[in-house]
């Protein structure tokens, strides 16, 4: 039969990791936002920061509860390694994902560039002088300036040279 005492350093524990993460998660979220708000981020690319970071916190908070509740360190490493493989060999195929992934964070923080800037990509094969129209955990929206959409990943612009290229700006002459 169940009985707290039995098990009451172990709840007593749980609580307080749990208190912990929320506690986390919300000062995370909180310095992430202030971080976005001074460096002008867009709301979208921070929220899925957040996401990122909060996913990592409760994969670490789900293995403390683990080794808490008495799981065999031995237990745990070979259940880990086994789902890491598995995990391996089915994403080898989707590196390109996890890349573009972890290419987006590095671009939210680094944060070279901004939509609106103008940016020439320097590919031998194929240079690329365009605007930046929105950037997203994936890749990042191009318009030309003949009008063409180009949806370029965002490992790839870790790997290119980029030149933010100046605001020109259009001489006109104003009336009254």
């Amino acid at each position: 039969m169940f009985s707290f005492k039995e098990y009451s350093q172990e709840i007593l524990t749980t609580v307080i990791l749990i208190c912990v993460l929320v506690a986390l998660r919300v000062i995370v979220a909180k310095l992430i936002r202030r971080y976005a708000s001074t460096s002008q981020l867009l709301e979208h690319r921070t929220n899925l920061v957040i996401k990122y970071i909060h996913l990592l916190m409760n994969i670490l908070v789900l293995i403390s509860l683990i080794v808490i509740w008495g799981v065999q360190t031995k237990d745990i490493f070979i259940t880990v390694s086994s789902i890491t493989t598995v995990i391996g060999v089915a994403m080898f195929a989707q590196w390109s994902i996890l890349s573009n992934i972890t290419s987006g964070m590095i671009l939210f923080f680094s944060f070279p560039f901004r939509i609106g800037d103008t940016i020439k990509i320097h590919d031998k094969d194929f240079p690329i002088e365009a605007e930046i129209e929105d950037i997203s955990a994936f890749h990042v929206n191009l318009k030309t300036k003949d009008g063409e959409k180009i949806i370029f990943p965002n490992n790839l612009l870790l790997q290119k040279g980029i030149s933010i290229m100046p605001v020109q700006y259009e001489e006109k002459e104003f009336f009254d």
